[in-house]
């Protein structure tokens, strides 16, 4: 069973609920698991409107469950594979204020995912988007990563909806790319990775980030130089710096490398750690944000932990 992958444009809390309530109502009457995911004040009122069919509905505050793409989308996923064999039914509203450029790219990335990530799941996904408060140019991301829209007249296929791969490749596009000449470097030039864990550690305590988020750093970093002495192109270095609140790890080799078998490994979640992509997926778990960039000058991966 396809996925149904639906954005909802709503203009106040009455709108919202009068979508919303009988999308939940009709998930919980086909014998699906049904969960809501939305913003305050939306969550409350969700509540109160469906007290009566006590527990059979799960919520979820948007706030704490869209802190993370890659963490959101591994929830999901998790959400969907508990309730078989029963399919889903989710409410399921982002989080998009507060994101600076590049996180915002990255949520972006995630509504196009989900259409693969999903895809075969049966499951239904409603994203409302507030069309009276959320930016124009998140209505026009919300209209390119969704196969189906709901706006006032329309209710149906989306003529914007990009396949996700051609999307996916335009956001590699976007990424930034500059390093300032402060950046301290590090070759890499052996099998051996202690200097490197060494290297990282030291500068992720120096830049005061937490124990677990500074080992989370080193472990990232050891993983993408691993990956690059295995499939790069010598010479390959390490560099970091700071980015006002963040610290930046970048690796980089001369090599181009295309992470197989499909331009969207290393973003869908694998089902075992034999499958490729692992090492990308796991990386992309530890940090706040990974960015990959490959072309004829090299292959380039940075990490940034704040």
């Amino acid at each position: 069973m396809e996925l149904e992958h639906r954005a909802f444009m709503y203009r106040g809390i009455e709108h919202f609920l009068s979508v919303a309530v009988p999308y939940l109502e009709s998930g919980l009457e086909n014998g699906q698991a049904v969960i809501a995911v939305a913003r305050e004040p939306n969550l409350t009122a969700l509540r109160d409107v469906l007290a009566p069919h006590g527990g059979a509905v799960v919520y979820r505050d948007s706030a704490d469950f869209y802190q993370h793409p890659v963490r959101t989308l591994r929830d999901y996923q998790t959400i969907v594979k508990q309730s078989a064999p029963r399919t889903v039914c989710a409410l399921a509203e982002p989080v998009w204020h507060g994101w600076d450029e590049r996180q915002t790219l990255e949520w972006v990335r995630y509504e196009s995912l989900i259409n693969v990530v999903f895809g075969e799941s049966g499951a239904r996904a409603l994203c409302p988007y507030d069309a009276a408060e959320l930016p124009p140019r998140i209505l026009d991301e919300a209209r390119r990563t969704h196969p189906l829209l709901l706006d006032p007249g329309h209710d149906g296929e989306n003529g914007d909806y990009i396949d996700p791969v051609r999307f996916g490749s335009g956001c590699d596009r976007r990424l930034i790319s500059d390093r300032p000449a402060v950046a301290e470097y590090l070759s890499i030039d052996g099998d051996d990775l202690h200097a490197l864990r060494v290297f990282v550690g030291e500068r992720a305590l120096r830049h005061g980030l937490a124990k677990q988020k500074a080992q989370n750093l080193v472990t990232a970093a050891n993983e993408v130089a691993a990956n690059a002495l295995q499939h790069g192109t010598p010479p390959i270095g390490l560099w970091t710096w700071q980015d006002g609140a963040d610290l930046v790890c970048e690796i980089g080799d001369h090599g181009f490398w295309r992470p197989g078998p499909g331009p969207l490994t290393g973003f869908i979640p694998p089902d075992s750690a034999l499958q490729r992509g692992f090492g990308l997926w796991t990386v992309r778990l530890l940090v706040d944000l990974m960015e990959l960039r490959a072309g004829w000058d090299g292959t380039f991966v940075r990490l940034r932990c704040g």
